[in-house]
């Protein structure tokens, strides 16, 4: 029965890894330049220091989640696993929340503040800006997961009744 169990936290680990390996490398190339009436201009993710900080995020992420691939299974490093998995969920959470609203001032824009909308002239930018924050979605959300178990692993032999 733990065979299973170790697969199935492997896998998810993996596309953890994985989807936050996706979304930094994605927004990490998101550029495009193009020209407006006679002024030119250039869009990247270094321009903003929300998505500067979702790729940041994505890649501490990353690195985590590589390192826990290789941990032994019998390690007792996997009760501090549960602190660092609430942290990374957290970190992601959070990233993943500001760029978000980044992305959609630049979608929308801000007509009270007057900021226009960007992506009617940068569309390949604003496509993988886009891209980016799915992926990275998709990770928060395995990251809960396996947060969540995380948590019903360690707890469970505590709450079991010794007869």
């Amino acid at each position: 029965m733990a065979e299973p169990k170790r697969i199935c936290t492997f896998l998810l680990r993996f596309i953890a890894f994985s989807t936050t390996l996706s979304a930094a490398i994605i927004m990490a190339s998101s550029r495009e330049r193009t020209t407006v009436l006679t002024l030119s201009f250039e869009a990247k993710y270094s321009d903003s220091p929300a998505l500067k900080y979702f790729v940041i995020s994505n890649a501490i992420a990353t690195v985590y989640g590589f390192l826990l691939l290789f941990l032994p299974s019998e390690s007792l490093l996997w009760r501090l696993v549960v602190a660092l998995d609430v942290v990374i969920t957290m970190l992601l959470t959070s990233s993943i929340s500001a760029a978000l609203a980044i992305a959609y001032v630049g979608k929308k824009g801000n007509p009270s503040a007057g900021w226009l909308p960007i992506c009617d002239q940068v569309t390949k930018y604003c496509n993988q800006v886009k891209g980016a924050l799915i992926v990275g979605f998709i990770s928060v959300i395995i990251y809960m997961l396996l947060l969540l178990y995380s948590i019903h692993r360690v707890l469970n032999p505590l709450l079991v009744e010794k007869s």
